[in-house]
């Protein structure tokens, strides 16, 4: 069961004082303090959790957050930044005495400049929207979360969100040029700017992750890319997951970058087949998807070479897409894959750990041991390129019993990707989720020091209070 931290019983006595106060500076339809209008905001994609916040300001204007920011500063108010609420980590969970700051109507691309390759938009506009704008020109905004259709680029940055192309094209913060930011107090920073390798520290990588902690984001200088010459997927089928894995990890070693390599066990596959309708093996215990990109030429040289080194596995089958909308179907399926499941488990935990591609046979074999362990059904879809797993851990949330296995069975995951090399989080933040297991991943020595350096930022401890430290070392967060 996550813990929130203690409210403040003298902010709760000031409720009506402070959402007046704020009303004055978001007028109309801006602060939204009414009980039932609050409902959509009391949980993220971690919805097992639930909290109503005392309000919630809609900003239109980096202005507007200043003042909200500097109000809540002077008040002792804390403070939720969220987006969509697509967060699978409960990284937008808010308070009962704080405020939700939501950034969904600063939604404006303020600049596109081609001959420079990038955009600058406001933190509110979805990650789909900037490669639909840039489309036409043939560019594109290389991070593409399976959220796409709905996260937005702040809490992309937040959180550093990934994708199933950030294999050859990297995450959020590989993508990145500059940020507008605020500051708890109300100071409004830029940092980074239109090109590349600003000047002096890497502020653009201390803020990117920091998972609202250290100020608001409120517009984003993003690289824009030439779209490639042409893209085509294909299907590898294998009998094993543990085989599976080691093809996985072959591909790497041998040097060849796919644009996307992906991963899925018997049980996403049949359950994105029956979205989809792609043409998936079911006869298959794993499948990969492999893309890659260039020219003609290009692109049958890597699948050549890639169809040799799967053909070292015995795979049961492998397939080249034909067509554009062949390769579209096999994507739906894999970007529909976390609702796809849904439909044969309402109730799933979604994991987020990154390990060495090396470890990937022994890793899913452990998962599959666990499984059993605990009695919870588990459907694993991730970004293999990139060891970055997504195990969905199957439950009923209407049995308490069959929730806190799944939480357990989380945990046994985390921990041991990190026992193996690799780490508790690689595109979804650690957010409420993982703060209590921060201390498998860091010594007290590292998160004391990451500690000094929110309290440089937040001293505090207003901004996203709840979130990315354990409970028991945050003398702040009471």
């Amino acid at each position: 069961m996550i813990e929130q931290p203690a409210p403040k019983l003298d902010i709760l006595r000031r409720r009506d004082a402070i959402v007046a106060g704020l009303a004055a500076l978001l007028p109309g339809s801006g602060l939204i303090s009414d009980a039932r209008m609050l409902k959509p905001y009391e949980t993220d994609g971690l919805s097992a959790y639930r909290q109503a916040p005392m309000a919630v300001a809609l900003p239109e204007t980096t202005e507007q957050v200043a003042a909200v920011l500097r109000f809540c500063h002077e008040n002792g108010v804390r403070v939720i930044p969220r987006g969509a609420g697509t967060s699978l980590s409960g990284g937008a969970l808010p308070l009962e005495d704080a405020v939700v700051v939501g950034m969904m109507r600063m939604n404006a691309i303020t600049t596109i400049n081609y001959a420079d390759r990038h955009a600058v938009v406001q933190a509110g506009v979805t990650n789909i929207a900037i490669t639909q704008a840039v489309s036409d020109e043939g560019f594109f905004y290389a991070p593409d979360p399976s959220s796409q259709l709905a996260c937005m680029i702040g809490g992309n940055v937040n959180m550093n969100s990934g994708g199933a192309h950030c294999l050859k094209y990297g995450v959020t913060t590989n993508n990145l040029l500059g940020l507008k930011i605020v500051l708890i107090d109300g100071q409004i920073i830029e940092i980074g700017g239109e090109h590349l390798d600003s000047a002096g520290y890497d502020w653009l990588g201390l803020f990117t992750g920091s998972e609202g902690q250290l100020g608001i984001v409120t517009e984003v200088t993003v690289r824009i890319l030439r779209g490639p010459e042409g893209a085509r997927a294909m299907l590898a089928a294998f009998d094993n997951n543990e085989i599976a894995g080691a093809c996985v990890d072959a591909i790497i070693g041998s040097g060849i970058i796919p644009v996307a390599l992906e991963f899925m066990d018997r049980p996403a596959i049949h359950a994105c087949e029956a979205f989809a309708h792609a043409g998936y093996p079911l006869d298959a215990e794993a499948l990969l998807i492999i893309e890659v990109e260039g020219s003609d030429a290009e692109i049958d040289f890597l699948l050549a070479s890639i169809k040799d080194i799967c053909n070292r596995f015995n795979p049961l089958s492998m397939r080249v897409s034909q067509s554009q909308a062949e390769s579209l179907a096999i994507w739906k399926g894999r970007k529909g894959a976390f609702g796809a499941v849904g439909r044969i488990s309402p109730d799933y935990l979604c994991m987020d750990g990154t390990i060495p591609t090396s470890q990937l046979p022994f890793v899913l074999r452990r998962i599959s041991e666990m499984s059993d362990s605990y009695g919870l059904k588990v459907a694993n879809i991730f970004h293999a390129g990139d060891g970055n797993l997504h195990p969905l851990i199957m439950f009923d949330a209407n049995d308490d019993s069959s929730f806190h296995k799944a939480e357990e069975f989380g945990a046994d995951i985390l921990r041991l990707c990190v026992e193996v090399g690799g780490c508790l989080t690689g595109e979804h933040g650690v957010g409420v989720e993982k703060r209590e297991l921060m201390k498998v991943q860091f010594n007290e020595t590292e998160l004391n020091q990451q500690r000094r350096i929110k309290s440089a930022f937040d001293p505090a401890w207003l901004l996203n209070p709840s979130k990315v430290f354990p409970l028991d070392g945050l003398s702040h967060a009471a």
